[in-house]
């Protein structure tokens, strides 16, 4: 009967402390999915790291876990990890359980499988993380209700672009006590991207590549660090990014435009991160089909909800659509 009552009891603990404080949004208003909504990626701070407190490479007790914000004892082998932003891929990846992930990665359809039988929650569902049992929490800094978070599990949170994506994923490594095979990822990832980096580029020389994204109201051009493929193509590739687009992007990371002046932003080839729910039907104007990547078939379409993030699951996916597309094989 006690343990019955236990997650009740630190629900009313949380709700009373919120009676005395109001931790609102913590910021990080940059690390969105899309310029409008969720998460895309996030980083962590280059001084993070792990060091074993209890137990043994088995993974019993705890390790500590230096984080932004200073020292966490974390599980040294976490069995119920709730992620509330955009890090499911990289906890999926290196094979630990997931119980509860946010809306975006619970509507990825790479991930549909993998997340049949996790939970959705959000930075709000105290009471849902509450019956989950998590033992450890995973998101970006502008997750609401930190401190309440904190009194359910151990939570780590991270800021966005502090080190690039490949060394976010040593992070997460590092978190789960799973360093080494999140370098031997990494390492696999960046001789497979660079091989195939040569190839695209001995194939298609100095022309340019843009990536694009639509909404219910504008389009969008990315930088070279907003998922989507970008730090592949830009960062790995080396691949040629439109001058106007890295004029508009130096700023954000990403840009808004119109329909009528979406024609200027795009390359010689282009990836069409596209919304099937969203109304294409500039698709079939006259604007449109005579852009020369159109015209000649250098647009690539890829469902925009498998694309969004740069996990690990998702930076695989990745590297496999743009070397299918762009070599043809």
């Amino acid at each position: 009967m006690k343990k019955l009552w236990f997650p009740v009891l630190i629900l009313m603990t949380i709700i009373v402390s919120a009676c005395g404080s109001n931790s609102g949004n913590s910021g990080g208003a940059a690390a969105r999915s899309s310029p409008t909504s969720g998460n895309a990626s996030a980083t962590a701070s280059p001084e993070s790291s792990a060091t074993a407190e209890t137990g043994t490479e088995s993974g019993t007790g705890t390790i500590t876990y230096q984080s932004e914000s200073g020292p966490v004892e974390v599980p040294a082998n976490p069995q119920r990890v709730i992620v509330l932003s955009s890090f499911a891929g990289n906890v999926l990846s290196l094979g630990v359980n997931l119980v509860g992930v946010d809306s975006w990665s619970k509507m990825n359809p790479n991930f549909e499988d993998k997340l049949k039988n996790v939970e959705a929650v959000s930075d709000e569902d105290l009471e849902k993380i509450i019956e989950l049992k998590p033992d450890l929490i995973i998101g970006l800094d502008n997750v609401k209700n930190v401190d309440k978070l904190k009194q359910i599990a151990p939570t780590v949170v991270y800021t966005y672009a502090k080190v690039d994506y490949l060394t976010q994923h040593l992070e997460i490594g590092k978190l789960l006590n799973k360093e080494r095979e999140a370098q031997a990822w990494v390492d696999d990832f960046k001789n497979r991207m660079e091989k195939a980096g040569e190839e695209i580029r001995a194939k298609i020389g100095n022309k340019t590549i843009s990536v694009i994204e639509n909404d219910a109201k504008q389009f969008y051009v990315f930088g070279d660090h907003w998922g989507r493929g970008t730090e592949i193509l830009y960062q790995g590739m080396k691949l040629n990014m439109p001058q106007k687009v890295k004029d508009a992007v130096a700023k954000d990371g990403w840009y808004a435009l119109s329909q009528e002046v979406m024609p200027e932003y795009m390359g010689d080839y282009v990836i069409f991160s596209r919304s099937s729910a969203m109304d294409n039907a500039f698709q079939q104007t006259e604007t449109y089909k005579n852009i020369p990547a159109v015209k000649n078939n250098q647009v690539y379409e890829v469902d925009a909800k498998a694309f969004y993030f740069n996990d690990a699951l998702t930076l695989d996916y990745q590297l496999d659509f743009i070397t299918r597309n762009l070599l043809g094989k």
